[in-house]
């Protein structure tokens, strides 16, 4: 029984450290995809994208009436017909000179700061020139960089208009929040025919009443218009007896309608069906599918949207002028070199507990990777940025573990295999290691919330493996060498 205790553990730990060092592959669509989450790297590792955005000089055509005033609803008007109105064209700058100020530069960069944050970018570095307007930003690389760059230049503008009078109904003071929702279709009451995305934005008291009153107005009417002729008769004049009753019935349709508008773009032309009383507004991206990866591009459509109306509007136009991928010093041939030279540290110390301990020695290997492996699950998971400082706090970790196995081993040694002896020897190694390590733990904490990247990495990274060592080794190694123990 004892043996097949052991062996349970050991065959437990030996999945782990195979789901840990080498992953679960698993077929989708004609290949082998790792199930297993990849480590996330800082940028100090992984590489970093430096991107530099200017502020926009150029300029756009507007169309002014004889007093000076722009002139909204200009967008089809022909060259003809500006002159016969009377109107000029004149180009001007986006960005006027009267904007272009300090206070308008780090406005930008707040928004910047929120979309990057809300874009789920875990580590970044943004500066602005306040002199000349220019904004460094540098990112972390990885499959979603460019997407999120896509968001950076965006104003965010938004505006709900009169589709034919141009009048400016909503704008984005009247937004509250905006994100991305989910619904399953179906065409029967029990067949689903696929997932559908929404953007969906939520407006201010304010502006939900503003929602409701425009969703009022602009909706289908129909509109029937009876038109009765009817030439008078006498009751003495037969002449006239005969006229006939002309009626002439006329059917109109009427749809006013709304355009929502971003960046000056629009986005749809609509009305509505009956009035929105919920201050919020869903609009449907895409068409409902089942297929994932047009799920995941209309998300990402969706989440563009969304963020960039969440995080409110830009005052200066920007340009990406600079979008460059920094290497790495730190390259994958000597993670290598510092991965080989960790295993064979880390083999050397397993043949030293095995030679000095025999049978306890190898129980303490066993549970010494076991911790490794869980170790290295945990610091994926934890969603833990690994920075070259942070694989020195995975070096730190283990070097704790080991010594932490090599005293309990050595207090083990002293005694006659008495399984009340072998649990209290557990009890004193472990009441001595945690005591002294109090300076340790106190440090890692501190580190874990400083806002600087590197040391952050090497905190995180300490703090779960000391809290993994205090679970596991009470665990895993007191259970394995009480059943060694116990006769």
């Amino acid at each position: 029984m004892k043996k097949i205790k052991i062996s349970t553990i050991t065959l437990a730990i030996i999945l782990v450290a195979i789901t840990a060092f080498w992953g679960v592959y698993v077929q989708t669509q004609n290949r082998m995809e790792n199930k297993v989450k990849d480590y996330s790297y800082e940028m100090d590792l992984k590489g970093a994208r430096n991107i530099r955005l200017k502020v926009d000089d150029s300029t756009k055509t507007v169309i002014k009436d004889a007093e000076g005033k722009e002139v909204e609803d200009s967008e089809n008007l022909t060259d003809e017909e500006i002159a016969n109105k009377g109107y000029m064209k004149e180009e001007i700058k986006y960005n006027s000179e009267e904007m272009l100020n300090e206070k308008n530069y780090q406005q930008v960069k707040n928004i910047l700061e929120k979309r990057l944050n809300k874009l789920k970018v875990d580590n970044y570095n943004i500066a602005v020139d306040n002199s000349t307007g220019d904004i460094l930003i540098q990112i972390p690389e990885n499959n979603n960089t460019d997407d999120v760059i896509s968001n950076l230049a965006t104003i965010g503008k938004f505006e709900i208009k009169d589709s034919q009078t141009q009048e400016v109904l909503m704008d984005n003071s009247d937004i509250k929040l905006a994100n991305v929702m989910y619904g399953s279709s179906s065409t029967t009451g029990t067949t689903s025919s696929g997932t559908s995305v929404y953007l969906n934005i939520e407006f201010t008291s304010e502006g939900a009443k503003k929602l409701e009153d425009i969703s009022t107005k602009y909706t289908n009417t129909t509109n029937d218009t009876n038109t009765t002729s009817e030439e008078n008769t006498t009751e003495n004049s037969t002449e006239n007896a005969t006229n006939d009753t002309t009626e002439e019935s006329t059917d109109d349709t009427t749809e006013k309608q709304i355009s929502m508008i971003i960046d000056d773009e629009t986005i749809m032309s609509t009305s509505f069906d009956e009035p929105l009383k919920t201050g919020k507004l869903q609009l449907s991206i895409g068409s409902s599918s089942t297929d994932t990866k047009t799920l995941e591009g209309y998300v990402n459509q969706a989440n563009s949207m969304a963020v960039v109306l969440d995080t409110g509007k830009m005052e200066l136009k920007y340009t990406v002028v600079e979008n460059q991928y920094i290497l790495s010093e730190i390259t994958s041939d000597k993670l290598n070199v510092i991965g080989y030279v960790a295993l064979g540290i880390v083999i050397f110390a397993i043949f030293v507990l095995i030679i000095k301990y025999k049978t306890n020695g190898l129980l303490g290997c066993i549970s010494y990777i076991g911790l490794i492996s869980l170790f290295l699950l945990l610091i994926r998971y934890a969603n833990v940025n690994l920075s070259i400082q942070g694989l020195f706090g995975i070096g730190v970790v283990l070097a704790l573990n080991y010594i932490f196995i090599f005293k309990l081993l050595n207090k083990i040694e002293q005694q006659d295999g008495d399984i009340t002896q072998t649990d209290k020897k557990v009890k004193e190694t472990y009441k001595e290691f945690f005591v002294s390590i109090i300076p340790i733990c106190i440090a890692v904490i501190t580190f874990s919330l400083v806002d600087w990247a590197p040391i952050s990495s090497f905190g995180m990274v300490t703090f779960w493996g000391i809290v993994l060592i205090a679970i596991f080794n009470i665990i895993i190694t007191n259970n394995l060498l009480k059943i060694k123990a116990n006769k």
